[in-house]
């Protein structure tokens, strides 16, 4: 498998128990499956803890396009995620809409400045989901 820009950042995530350099603990490893291929991949994800459930954004950096892994989520919402703090969870991923949306969003606004250049470079609406706790 090819190296990705990601694997550091994972690597550095496992070894220091969550840490990572210049994102602190403010990262979950997002675990999800490919929506055409049926791979499986870890993408690294900014998540708000959010009551029992977590929140992370599709940015992309501002980028025009989403994520590949925003269509994997809706393709396959029954994912797991590796926490800083909780270790791995099962949780099934929501896309949030209007208002729920927005509150969302504003709590990424609050917690990192970047996030609000990365809405000013794209035209597209970034969607934000919740990450809840699921059974088995």
């Amino acid at each position: 498998m090819t190296p990705s820009y990601d694997d550091p950042i994972i690597e550095e995530f496992r070894a220091n128990r969550g840490t990572v350099g210049r994102f602190g603990r403010s990262l979950v490893l997002l675990h999800h499956v490919g929506a055409k291929t049926g791979t499986e991949r870890v993408s690294p994800v900014m998540g708000i803890r959010d009551g029992e459930a977590w929140l992370i954004t599709a940015s992309k950096a501002g980028a025009d396009e989403h994520p590949a892994w925003y269509r994997n989520l809706l393709a396959h919402p029954d994912v797991e995620i590796e926490t800083p703090d909780d270790g791995k969870v099962a949780v099934h991923a929501t896309d949030l809409v209007g208002a729920e949306r927005d509150a969302a969003w504003a709590q990424f606004l609050a917690a990192s400045p970047g996030f609000r250049s990365y809405e000013q470079r794209t035209t597209r609406i970034i969607p934000v989901l919740r990450l809840s706790p699921r059974d088995g």
